[in-house]
């Protein structure tokens, strides 16, 4: 577990936690910068760690005919996120309700996706641990303000919304968890465009933390998206927290005074590419009768998720990550422009939003008439 680059990999941690450094970065305004370095530190350091539990503990993912790696593989990566994420906000951040709220559910699910790493939980109880740390949040008062007052039962109705909302985007990145850097690369872009939309609408607390997120998940990835392959995983608690924190992000923020819609439409954006998968992967598994229930929904593995169907039109596992980023990106760039859109403005943006995942659906159904051992 500790080995000769242990202590180098401190140094920078180490040297960011003393109070003059912070104090300079403060004085400079770059406090974003700072939380991600520190976050970044953490993750680079602990990472090795804890791939050394993993490996003394057995804690492995095998090699299987619907997974892409070769060799076993380390998990439990995202306990590394966690714990440096985790350590940059109690360091640095005074706790809002909403963050206390995100950061128990977060924990929850952590702890969840640990169990599941260890033990394989069942699908219903990952999905009744989710529900909890969605209860959680909600709880602390992350409640999305979607539904109209008008209508009858609005308080509950919002509740129903935010927790389908936390579980959505939970388990769409945790979906995504199927090649090297995916699921981490996408916390980033999105890190990334939630903080900078935070910082076009004033939330200079939503874009610290945001840049904190980004850090945590640009630590990890050098361990997970490299030449000669992935390391560490991230696991199911990796990435079931990066979607959890993603989807707290978006309910804790005000993305547009005035404009529900706006407000609505921007984290979707941002969160374009796992939420287009979830949705069209789950219509195309009821549709082609591969499911028929919510269990059997839940429990149903297969390699039709929008990496799979890239590698099966011939790209490269490398090449279809970067696909992804670089969809990801571009749907990001069309949330930063909603905020003082005008209306016709705002409709061109989401027709080129719906151009480009029209054209990832015709390569996806490409894909899916051209599989690929």
């Amino acid at each position: 577990m500790i080995d000769r680059f242990t202590l180098p990999r401190l140094v920078l941690p180490a040297v960011l936690l003393l109070s003059p450094v912070r104090d300079a970065f403060v004085a400079a305004r770059l406090l974003w910068l700072y939380l991600a370095l520190l976050a970044w530190g953490l993750a680079f350091f602990v990472t090795p760690l804890v791939r050394g539990v993993a490996h003394w503990r057995g804690v492995l993912d095998l090699p299987a005919e619907r997974k892409v790696h070769r060799v076993a593989t380390p998990l439990l990566g995202g306990v590394a996120v966690w714990a440096a994420l985790a350590a940059t906000v109690l360091a640095n951040f005074e706790f809002s309700r909403g963050l206390k709220g995100v950061a128990v559910g977060g924990a929850i699910v952590v702890a969840l996706g640990v169990l599941d790493d260890v033990f394989d939980v069942p699908a219903r109880l990952k999905l009744a641990g989710q529900v909890a740390a969605a209860a959680a949040a909600i709880g602390y008062g992350v409640v999305l303000d979607a539904v109209p007052t008008w209508v009858p039962g609005v308080v509950w109705l919002n509740v129903l919304l935010t927790t389908l909302w936390f579980l959505t985007v939970t388990n769409s990145i945790q979906f995504l968890d199927g090649m090297d850097g995916l699921a981490a690369g996408l916390g980033v872009i999105a890190g990334i465009f939630f903080s900078l939309v935070s910082l076009q609408t004033g939330q200079r607390y939503l874009m610290f933390l945001s840049a904190a997120l980004v850090g945590a998940c640009l630590g990890f990835l050098p361990y997970n998206f490299r030449p000669g392959g992935a390391t560490i995983f991230l696991g199911d608690s990796g990435a079931s927290f990066i979607g959890f924190t993603l989807a707290g992000l978006a309910v804790m923020g005000v993305w547009a005074q005035n404009n529900p819609l706006v407000s609505l439409l921007t984290p979707m954006l941002i969160l374009g590419v796992p939420l287009f998968d979830i949705a069209f992967v789950g219509v195309g598994r009821v549709v082609t009768g591969k499911v028929h229930s919510l269990a059997e929904w839940l429990a149903y593995t297969g390699k039709d998720h929008i990496h799979h169907r890239f590698q099966a039109l011939g790209l490269t596992k490398t090449q279809s990550v970067l696909l992804i980023f670089f969809i990801a990106a571009t749907l990001g760039l069309s949330a930063i422009l909603l905020k003082d859109a005008a209306p016709h403005e705002v409709v061109l943006v989401l027709v080129q939003a719906a151009c480009v995942l029209a054209i990832v659906a015709i390569l996806e159904g490409i894909g899916r008439v051209r599989p690929r051992d």
